[in-house]
């Protein structure tokens, strides 16, 4: 299907990857990996016809369709969520203009017996067949089907997609992209703004899609679910494996060991030449011999091994004071912003040293029973940390909290402490900050690498009690297995919020279910849970409730032509207007809390110090933005009142 021939790309001197060949076929479904940096994003941009190679070519046949979903997009879009999907059916729609308009000129003519009536015919025949062959008439079930599989409400439908946080907007183009059923799908890091239901149906789109598939994810369970073929990005070249992941891992393991022993042996020949040549350079009886050997050096091709697997090391976290046995007990907890419950009556026990797993879908509370946890917002029961408890947070924007005038080595220096500062360029070198990644200022590196320069300071903190929100989303597989291990290695209490099952498995004795404002306890490892819920619902979880959400949807549903004949459009119109303008304040004010809380910690922080405790201009500020916080706060709980009044007499 797609040929990539002699591919080249250089930046700066050492090219990124070189004399790249091979072959996309028909409904394969390939994994691309390699380490960070090695070229499979640029790989993906090439094939897409985005970027051009330095040297080589891409050889797509004329008829063959590609569809791009990189990690990052700028969406500016204006529509609804509905209207912006339709657009995968741009083709479809305008081939649907056509046949109409067709029709009306056949309806118009009455030379039954011309030629061109016979010729406008055929024309006509042929643009319906391939507008029914494209399944025009059902295209928007598909688009219903597609949007609710990577996790939408059907309310959500019409709303604009300006309302929606970056991460769901990236699900919408996901969405246009499987709509449109190309021919080679090239999907990069998919998975990182999906729950666990999201990712499972995604992996059942992808095993019943027609068309090839080249996938980047450092999701290993998901690769290994959809992939059948790896090829690898290592040393500038491309490697095939024709095996699923797991099988690919075993055979490059052997790989590895014969290039190593390939690599020793020439280290060992290049040696015994140079030592030839110094002994008996300047003897004139040996000066054949040495100029033999000098050529013979000049020749040699030295055997690269790629970096990234010398720096595998089992890292642990810092004693810390042994906590309370009973690290976090949480009694008739809830959360409610205005009419809106998160969650009630969660209850809960955390024993010391017990590693839990917070699953659930996107929105259902689980980061926010954590800001709980970490007493960052208000809620209602009884929430009590244990004894000697030292907390250590991975928030999902832990990443934009580094300061950025730092180089990577500076960071975790400073954050490292006692004997482990004598190992810093061996924990650099685990997160693939190795050699002079490490004096990269830290506000040139990419999103995936600060959550893993991110996750580096945690590591080093004496803690014993781990609270991480998606922690796994931006590092690769290597930095995953390095965090996994460390955690597992971890004598203190572990909270983690994660839609990665493989790494979740073998990690968490326990899961937490977040669904429709209830918190339900699971005894047991994550696939577990998953064959509980899957034998429950069939397929996916939270779909043994589908029921009760469908007698709501037909009850709306019904509903609908009353509430449509009551209201007139100007009055809908005026609703319209004043839902958003409610959404966008409570949306401002929100804003406007997480900077004060966020200047409140770092003055917290300074006035930790001797030099900021006695600085009365920095205990004002204190003051002033703990009192306008707390103002600001109550203005978002009536704010948001209002907006979910506005919501239900929708």
């Amino acid at each position: 299907m797609i040929s990539i021939d002699a591919l080249t790309v250089e930046f700066g001197a050492k090219p990124l990857f070189h004399d790249a060949s091979f072959v996309v076929n028909r409904r394969e479904r390939i994994a691309l990996v390699g380490k960070n940096g090695a070229g499979k994003s640029t790989l993906l941009k090439i094939i897409a016809g985005m970027q051009k190679p330095t040297g080589g070519k891409v050889n797509v046949p004329q008829d063959t369709t590609i569809g791009y979903l990189p990690q990052v997009m700028n969406i500016t879009d204006q529509t609804t969520v509905r209207e912006e999907a339709r657009k995968a059916f741009a083709n479809t729609t305008a081939l649907g203009e056509k046949v109409n308009a067709l029709q009306k000129t056949l309806e118009q003519r009455m030379d039954y017996d011309s030629a061109e009536y016979m010729e406008l015919v055929e024309r006509f025949s042929a643009a319906q067949d391939r507008y029914q062959i494209l399944g025009a008439e059902n295209y928007e079930a598909e688009i219903e089907r597609t949007l609710v599989g990577l996790g939408f409400l059907k309310t959500d439908f019409d709303r604009p997609t300006a309302e929606f946080s970056g991460g769901w907007r990236m699900r919408i183009e996901l969405a246009k992209i499987l709509l449109q059923r190309p021919d080679v799908l090239l999907l990069d890091e998919p998975t990182n703004h999906l729950d666990i239901e999201s990712i499972q149906w995604l992996e059942q789109f992808l095993a019943q899609s027609s068309g090839a598939v080249i996938l980047v994810s450092h999701d290993r369970a998901f690769i290994n679910n959809v992939t059948n073929r790896t090829i690898e990005i290592s040393c500038g070249q491309i490697v095939d494996y024709r095996v699923r992941y797991n099988e690919y891992v075993t055979l490059r393991a052997e790989r590895r060991e014969q290039q190593l022993r390939a690599y020793e042996n020439q280290q060992r020949e290049i040696a015994e030449m140079k030592d030839f040549i110094e002994r008996f350079r300047y003897k004139p009886t040996k000066a054949v011999q040495v100029q033999s050997r000098i050529k013979q050096l000049e020749k040699i091709v030295p055997i690269e091994i790629d970096e990234v697997d010398r720096s595998a090391m089992h890292l642990k976290f810092p004693p810390c004071l042994r906590s309370g046995d009973y690290p976090v007990i949480c009694d008739e907890v809830q959360k409610a912003y205005g009419e809106h419950v998160v969650f009630s009556g969660v209850n809960l026990t955390l024993k010391r040293g017990e590693k839990v797993a917070f699953v659930g879908k996107n929105g259902e509370g689980k980061t926010t029973l954590v800001k709980c946890i970490m007493q960052q917002i208000p809620y209602g029961g009884t929430l009590k940390i244990g004894h000697n408890v030292q907390i250590g947070y991975f928030a999902q924007n832990q990443a934009q909290l580094l300061d950025e005038q730092l180089t990577v080595r500076e960071t975790i220096d400073q954050a490292a402490r006692g004997e482990i500062r004598m190992r810093i360029n061996d924990i650099l070198g685990a997160f693939m900050f190795g050699g002079e990644e490490g004096d990269k200022k830290v506000k040139v590196l990419s999103g995936g690498e600060r959550s893993r320069l991110a996750m580096i300071q945690l590591l080093l903190e004496p803690v014993n009690l781990l609270i991480l929100d998606e922690p796994t989303n931006h590092l690769d597989m290597q930095s995953k297995d390095v965090l996994k291990e460390a955690l597992k290695a971890f004598d203190g209490t572990a909270i983690i919020v994660s839609h990665d099952r493989e790494f979740l498995d073998g990690l968490v004795t326990k899961v937490f279910e977040f669904a429709r404002g209830r918190v339900r306890e699971h005894i047991g490892g994550i696939y577990d849970f998953l064959q509980h819920h899957n034998i429950d619902s069939l397929n996916q979880l939270g779909l043994s409730n589908a029921p009760t959400s469908n007698k709501n949807n037909i009850a709306k549903a019904t509903l609908q032509p009353e509430k449509a004949n009551a209201i007139s459009y100007e009055q809908r119109k005026q609703q319209q207007k004043l839902l958003r303008k409610a959404e966008k304040a409570v949306e401002e004010c929100e804003k406007n809390v997480e900077r004060m809380e966020n200047r409140l910690s770092e003055l917290d922080s300074i006035l930790c110090t001797p030099e900021g405790a006695s600085d009365v201009t920095l205990i004002t500020e204190y003051t002033t933005t703990k009192k306008r916080l707390d103002e600001e706060v109550e203005r978002w709980e009536t704010l948001s009142a209002e907006l979910e009044e506005l919501k239900m007499n929708k």
